[in-house]
């Protein structure tokens, strides 16, 4: 699906002209693909990569236009489970247009975000500035679903939670990888500056899209260390529940074993003392009853020392 953009007001606004500088395309057709490689000349691979999750971001200059593939988060939903997913989008950048690739719908920019500028470049920057900025966001989001779980596992012995705390781990670290290579293509992007022809203000906000990239990594790579700890510590605690459970239940078991005992000890089909005591069954139970004490007051002694 194709849709044109126009920078109206610091904003894209939708067009239908076929002269708009910003052309998004979400999940091209088969028809759509064909236009982009035989009239827009863009690499087959590249575009295939475009919409592949797994792709590498990297930066390639071609002789008339520049195609950077970025990895950007996808938009959360419950049926995600706990699993924070990466996209790849395609950037294609010509002298008088700019081609967006991917293979979801998702906002090019925040709509509170103003455009100062209507190049194609500049916006590019801007989609890239905004990418970091969703990623500072599902960190955010990640840190307060790992401290409801956190306040869940203080008292469950189920694996449901610490599973879901696996989950986010695994998430950080993907994170990881796709900020990390995000400040690959940053890094060249600046490089190549004066052959992609980026004005002195586009230098300014590349240098600033750095620092925020670098800032993200810093964040991420210190959400994804607490919460390995937090992981391996919480595991711990598990532990100690389970086996404060099992203790108490051995416990529960022995109290109720002392007292049958001594039940059971005046119950065999045998000659027993005060069998023919008019209160034998009374004295029986001031018997267990005594026993059960006592092993409580053993038990607690036991513990003090």
């Amino acid at each position: 699906m194709l849709t044109r953009y126009l920078v109206s007001e610091g904003k894209l606004a939708p067009t239908a002209e076929e002269t708009a500088p910003i052309w998004v395309y979400i999940a091209p057709d088969d028809a759509e693909r064909r236009y982009l490689v035989d009239e827009l000349k863009l690499d087959e691979h590249t575009l295939t990569s475009s919409l592949d999750p797994d792709e590498v971001s990297r930066l390639e200059l071609e002789p008339e236009h520049v195609a950077i593939i970025v990895k950007r988060p996808k938009n959360y939903c419950a049926e995600d489970n706990f699993v924070f997913k990466v996209m790849s989008a395609g950037l294609f950048l010509f002298k008088d247009r700019l081609v967006v690739v991917m293979p979801d719908e998702a906002p090019i920019i925040d709509g509170k975000q103003q455009l100062k500028t209507n190049s194609p470049a500049g916006v590019m920057l801007r989609l890239l500035y905004r990418t970091v900025i969703h990623f500072v966001e599902h960190l955010r989001v990640i840190t307060l679903v790992s401290d409801s779980l956190e306040q869940k596992l203080n008292t469950a012995m189920e694996n449901r939670y610490l599973l879901n705390l696996f989950t986010l781990e695994k998430s950080l670290v993907y994170y990881l990888n796709a900020i990390n290579a995000n400040a690959g293509v940053i890094d060249k992007l600046r490089n190549n500056a004066p052959r992609i022809g980026f004005t002195q203000e586009q230098l300014e906000l590349l240098e600033d899209l750095a620092i925020e990239n670098q800032q993200c990594y810093k964040q991420a790579e210190i959400y994804s260390n607490i919460l390995s700890s937090l992981v391996s510590a919480r595991v711990s605690i598990v532990n100690n529940n389970l086996t404060v459970l099992m203790k108490n239940l051995t416990l529960i078991t022995i109290g109720l074993m002392v007292p049958t005992l001594v039940v059971s000890a005046f119950s065999m089909n045998v000659t027993i003392p005060l069998q023919r005591h008019p209160a034998a069954f009374w004295i029986i139970m001031g018997l267990a009853a005594t026993a059960m004490a006592s092993f409580i007051v053993a038990w607690r002694t036991i513990r003090r020392l």
